[in-house]
């Protein structure tokens, strides 16, 4: 479990790549991996916050499939993730997260996790 915090985030990005390093990953998954744990721990930390409650990062690889499965589960099932419209001001800092783990994972999606939290997963394959 992480602090619901930037520096809970900062230590999930951290703590994932040292993870991949050690089970040998392919710098270019280690890389895709550590920005897609960065926006999501950063998105639980922002809008997955419960007084109180922390965020838990999950990593699941699958040498023999070529999948690395990425899972950020925070208190917030309320708050569901979406990508906001593309034709939004761009000159506005925040929002993208979401269209960069689209963009870096094969597929993303949100399932709930009883009692009252979500679970946001990303799926990445190796190249």
């Amino acid at each position: 479990m992480l602090s619901s915090t930037r520096r809970g985030a900062r230590l999930a990005r951290l703590l994932a790549v040292t993870r991949l390093r050690s089970w040998g990953t392919g710098q270019d998954l280690t890389e895709r991996a550590e920005t897609v744990v960065a926006e999501l721990a950063a998105n639980a930390a922002l809008h997955g916050r419960s007084p109180g409650r922390s965020f838990r990062l999950t990593l699941v690889l699958d040498p023999s499939a070529g999948r690395l499965r990425v899972e950020v589960t925070d208190a917030r099932g309320d708050l569901l993730p979406h990508i906001p419209p593309t034709d939004t001001d761009t000159l506005h800092t925040c929002g993208r997260g979401l269209a960069l783990v689209a963009a870096l994972a094969d597929h993303w999606d949100c399932v709930p996790y009883p009692p009252s939290g979500k679970t946001v997963r990303a799926v990445l394959s190796t190249p």
